[in-house]
This record gives C-alpha cells, sequence and structure tokens, in this order.
C-alpha cells in the first residue's frame, strides 16, 4: 500500500470540489462523508431543532483542511473550521517547516478528569478529611456503579482527594476530588452522575452539607503535548538567515514568558490552531478554551502556553509546545456526531482514531501557532503582526483587505 503523502503540491489552487476528491482520496472518505463535508444535508432544521433549545435556523462556517502534517511518523490531513482568514494557511505553512525537522511528535497523559463536591458547615476539617479517605473503597464503588460500561473497560473512578479552605466568601468548606479516568470519552456526564452519587455518602460521613457536585474543566491530569524541530534552513530566507529567524522567534517567546498581557494574545495565537480542529471534530470547545486559560495562569499569572526549549546543539529551533493543556476533555468526537452528518465525515472524528490519538491533532496544530512560527521570519524583520492577527507584517499605518491576506497567505504555501 502507497504511503499516504499530506504534502499535497498545490492543493490551494485546486476548486473546493477538487479539494474535496482530494482529501477523500487522502482519507478513504466514501460518497455520503464526502456529500456531508461539501454541506449537502449536513445539518437539516428539523436536526438543528434537536440539538439545543429555541431554534429558528441554522449557521454556517467555513471548512478547510490543514496539509503537510506529519504526527508521530504518519501524515494527517488537520480539518479545521474557522471564519479567520490565513489560519488555515498558516497551520500549513508551519506544519510544512515542521515537517522539515521531522515533524511533531505528541504524546498524551491517562485521560484523568476530576468530579467536585462541596461541603460546608462542617466544623473540624481535619477529623471530617481523615473519615473521607478511610472510606475510600466505599465511595469508589459508590461512583463506579454509576458507569458499569466505563468501568468495564477499564476506567472509571480511580482516587479521591480532599481538599480544605479555611476562608471563602461564604465560609470554610471541603472540596472532594473524583478522580475519573474517561478513557475515550469526554466524561462529563459520568463525572456527575459519580459526583452527584457519593454526595449523600459524603454527608452522613461528614455531617456536612454538600453543594456543588460537578466536573472540573481544569484538566491538568489529561494533557496533550506536542515537539517539534524547526531546521535553521527551513527558515532562510532571500533577505535573512534562518538563524535570524529563530532569534526572533526566541524573542517572542521571552516577551511572553515575562509579561502576561503578551502572554495572553500569545496563547489566544495558539488557540487559533486548537479550537478550529475541536468545531470541526464536535467537541466542547469552550471547556478546553476554559481549561486551557486556567491552566496557562496555574501559577498565579498567565504564562505562555508553551516552553520555549530555544536552540538544540546544531542551531536549530527547538520548540516543547505543550499547547496549553489541550486539555484533552473531549472524546475521540462530540456530541453532535449524533446529529450532524458533518462532524461525523470530518477525518479525524469518524471512529478510526482513540481519543488519546486524535488529542494529539489538536496540540499539533496549535504548536504551530505558539511562538508566531507561521509569521516567524517576518516578525524576525519587522517585528508587528498584521491587524487583526499574527499573520504576517504591516507598516504603520497600511491596512490590508480579507482578499489581500488570502493571497498572501496562500504565496506561501
Amino acid at each position: 500500500m502507497k504511503a499516504k503523502n499530506s504534502r499535497l503540491q498545490g492543493f490551494y489552487q485546486l476548486s473546493p470540489l477538487d479539494r474535496l476528491q482530494a482529501v477523500g482520496a487522502f482519507d478513504g472518505l466514501n460518497n455520503d462523508d464526502l456529500r456531508a463535508l461539501h454541506g449537502a444535508g449536513s445539518l437539516t432544521i428539523e436536526r438543528a431543532d434537536k440539538m439545543i433549545e429555541n431554534v429558528v435556523g441554522t449557521y454556517s462556517l467555513p471548512l478547510g483542511i490543514a496539509t503537510n502534517f506529519q504526527i508521530n511518523g504518519k501524515d494527517t490531513l488537520i480539518p479545521m473550521v474557522v471564519e479567520e482568514p490565513s489560519i488555515v494557511a498558516g497551520a500549513s505553512f508551519a506544519a510544512k517547516l515542521a515537517r522539515e525537522g521531522g515533524g511533531f511528535t505528541t504524546s498524551s497523559t491517562e485521560s484523568l478528569m476530576i468530579g467536585q463536591i462541596q461541603l460546608v458547615h462542617i466544623a473540624d476539617h481535619a477529623a471530617a478529611s481523615e473519615i473521607i479517605l478511610r472510606n475510600k473503597a466505599d465511595l469508589l464503588a459508590i461512583a463506579n456503579r454509576q458507569s458499569t460500561s466505563l468501568v468495564a473497560l477499564g476506567g472509571g473512578a480511580k482516587d479521591v482527594e480532599v481538599h480544605s479552605f479555611p476562608a471563602s466568601p461564604m465560609g470554610p468548606m471541603l472540596v472532594v476530588h473524583l478522580i475519573v479516568d474517561c478513557l475515550d470519552a469526554m466524561g462529563a456526564n459520568a463525572i456527575n452522575a459519580m459526583a452527584e452519587a457519593v454526595a449523600p455518602r459524603l454527608e452522613a460521613l461528614t455531617g456536612g452539607r454538600a453543594y456543588l457536585r460537578i466536573l472540573s474543566n481544569l484538566s491538568d491530569r489529561r494533557l496533550a503535548t506536542a515537539r517539534c524541530v524547526i531546521p535553521a534552513r527551513a527558515l532562510d530566507r532571500s533577505d535573512l538567515r534562518g538563524e535570524a529567524v529563530i532569534e526572533g522567534i526566541l524573542w517572542a517567546y521571552a516577551f511572553a514568558a515575562v509579561d502576561p498581557y503578551r502572554a495572553t494574545t500569545h496563547n489566544k495565537g495558539i488557540l487559533n490552531g486548537i479550537d478550529p480542529v475541536l468545531l470541526a471534530t464536535g467537541q466542547d470547545w469552550r471547556a478546553i478554551e476554559s481549561g486551557a486559560h486556567a491552566y496557562a495562569a496555574r501559577d498565579g499569572r498567565c504564562q505562555p502556553g508553551h516552553a520555549g526549549r530555544g536552540r538544540d546543539p546544531g542551531g536549530d529551533a527547538r520548540p516543547d509546545r505543550r499547547a496549553v493543556p489541550a486539555p484533552r476533555s473531549g472524546a475521540r468526537a462530540g456530541h453532535p456526531v449524533r446529529a450532524g452528518g458533518l462532524v461525523r465525515a470530518a477525518p479525524d472524528a469518524r471512529g478510526s482514531r482513540p481519543a488519546r490519538t486524535a488529542h494529539g491533532r489538536m496540540p499539533g496544530a496549535g504548536s504551530e501557532r505558539s511562538g508566531q512560527l507561521a509569521a516567524g521570519e517576518r516578525l524576525a524583520a519587522r517585528g508587528q503582526p498584521v491587524a487583526g492577527g499574527d499573520r504576517g507584517t504591516h507598516r504603520p499605518g497600511e491596512r490590508r483587505g480579507r482578499a489581500a491576506l488570502l493571497r498572501a497567505a496562500r504565496a506561501r504555501l
């Protein structure tokens, strides 16, 4: 079998229909998938009316395909749903740069999520904590009865933690954490059911009252990481050596590392790459965004959502992208899969990849944005991005229309 090659030369020059045929050939899509991706019957008003409340219509966004990605030694195409020009082109260009250094290498932790149960009106936190932990096995058994299918697959509630907060605007509280291995599921329904089930037992053990029983979207134990090396030669341009471009990229990272105002915008750039993949595969992008921003500020100040490793001994750029935790609080494909053919047909959402594998695509897509890789040589040369994003540079007072931005982005592919 011929190896797949995501380096689709001239892909941007094809018509949308010809691009669709190329994607279908690459990823083995059937005719129903192709029709759905092309917009034929992807979301009817009848389906929409069953998804949310008070439906009056549907709203469409462009679906693009980022090319050139090589992740863990395999070529892949990345589906991206986004309204902003040049994000797909920027992702493709940066993947082309990373490809020169062997592509992206991704890894992920276990799929551990946290369910929280808030307990108040407890006089002795230390004694209550000891009682809770002494009854851990009982609490885990109660929790796991709520999702026997998850347990049968090797997941389920694995541990119990207790956190004491002596002061809050309302007074002291204990917060119990259920640590749940969600495997390929996002896990919200299962975790919430578990938290609801153990709350009465916690009240009985502690004499306190349980208020909130809900999952946390700060999924800092469910992380996906992407790494890549950008050879200096890949960044060479007619008027600037690659080493100088690397210098500019590293200074851009250093700016974000010390200044939360810059770090916030820097992390928005990372999510420019992640959010479109989440939308294309039907994920809860709001949950992942909230977790990403909280994770970036986990030490009390907003930090850039990746570690800047600088140069390797050969002088190449070595970005170590922990693409904000890409908190992986998502499934292989999200809830709209059950309603929308478009999501079901998207290359990364058709059920062929486990969630830990599929989620490697998210930090891969996000990591190319962090550090301004897609526009690195322009930042190094002038240091000023195009108004409205990090798509390139402009001189003071210069304005560029959407069509001009698209032409400039495509020219770099």
